[in-house]
C-alpha cells in the first residue's frame, strides 16, 4: 500500500514538473511572438518615415531659378506662337532633338535679355546651339557650364550677388552671364567676328568659331522668315 501511494505521489510530481516546463515554454514563445510583432510594426513605421522624408527629395528636381513660370493652363503651345517664334522653335526642335516645351522658356529669356542688352536674340540662340545643343546641364572638360558654356573661374564676377557657380546651370542666370561675357568679348575684339572668337577663347585666325555661330544664326533667321511667309 505505502509503495503504491509513493509511486502515485512521484508521478504527480513528475506531471507537475512537465506541466510547469510547458507553461514556461508557452510564456517564452508568447513573449517572442509579441516582440516580433512590435519589431515588425516599428520597422514598417520607420521604413515609411524614411521613404516619405527621403524619396521626394531624391526624385523631385529643383526648378531652375529665374525661368519664366508657365502652367499647363496658360502656357503657349507651339501652334499658338507668332510665326517668328514658331519657325525658330520648329528648327531647333528638329536640329537638336529637344522638346519645344523645354526650350520655349529659353527662347523667352534670350529675347528678354537680348532686347535689354541690345544683342540679337537669334545670335544668343545660335551661340547656345553651338555651345551646348540647348542642354542646360552641359559641362565641358574645361569646366564650362550650362547653355552658353560659361567658365566659372573666369566669370564669377558677372554672376548675380548671392548666386554661386552652380547657378550657371540655371538657364536664366547662364544666359544673362553669357551675354555679358559676349559683350565684353566684342568690346575687346572690336567687332562681332573677333568678339565671337574671344568668346570661345579661340586663337584661330580664320575665325572658324565665329563662322560656325554666324552660319547657325543665318539658319535660324531663314527658319523664322520661312515660317512668317507661310503664315502670311
Amino acid at each position: 500500500m505505502s509503495v503504491s501511494v509513493s509511486l502515485k505521489a512521484s508521478m504527480a510530481r513528475s506531471l507537475d514538473a512537465v506541466f510547469s516546463i510547458f507553461q514556461y515554454i508557452a510564456m517564452i514563445a508568447g513573449l517572442l511572438f509579441a516582440l516580433g510583432i512590435v519589431g515588425f510594426v516599428f520597422n514598417e513605421s520607420e521604413s515609411q518615415d524614411v521613404g516619405e522624408s527621403i524619396l521626394p527629395a531624391a526624385i523631385v528636381a529643383e526648378a531652375p531659378v529665374g525661368l519664366p513660370q508657365q502652367s499647363p493652363a496658360n502656357s503657349a503651345a507651339p501652334s499658338e506662337l507668332k510665326p517668328y517664334h514658331a519657325g525658330v522653335l520648329d528648327y531647333v526642335k528638329r536640329r537638336y532633338r529637344v522638346s519645344p516645351e523645354a526650350v520655349l522658356p529659353v527662347f523667352e529669356v534670350a529675347e528678354l535679355i537680348g532686347k535689354e542688352r541690345r544683342i540679337d536674340p537669334l545670335l544668343i540662340l545660335a551661340i547656345i546651339g553651338v555651345e551646348s545643343g540647348f542642354n542646360p546641364f552641359a559641362e565641358s572638360t574645361m569646366g564650362a557650364r550650362g547653355l552658353m558654356q560659361v567658365i566659372p573661374r573666369f566669370h564669377m564676377d558677372k554672376v548675380p550677388a548671392g548666386a554661386g557657380s552652380r547657378h550657371l546651370f540655371d538657364p536664366a542666370v547662364n544666359i544673362r552671364v553669357g551675354v555679358r561675357v559676349l559683350e565684353e568679348a566684342i568690346r575687346r575684339g572690336g567687332d562681332l567676328t573677333a568678339g565671337l572668337q574671344y568668346y570661345a577663347g579661340s586663337s584661330d585666325s580664320e575665325g572658324g568659331y565665329a563662322n560656325k555661330v554666324l552660319a547657325e544664326k543665318a539658319r535660324l533667321e531663314k527658319a523664322a522668315r520661312r515660317s512668317a511667309e507661310s503664315s502670311a
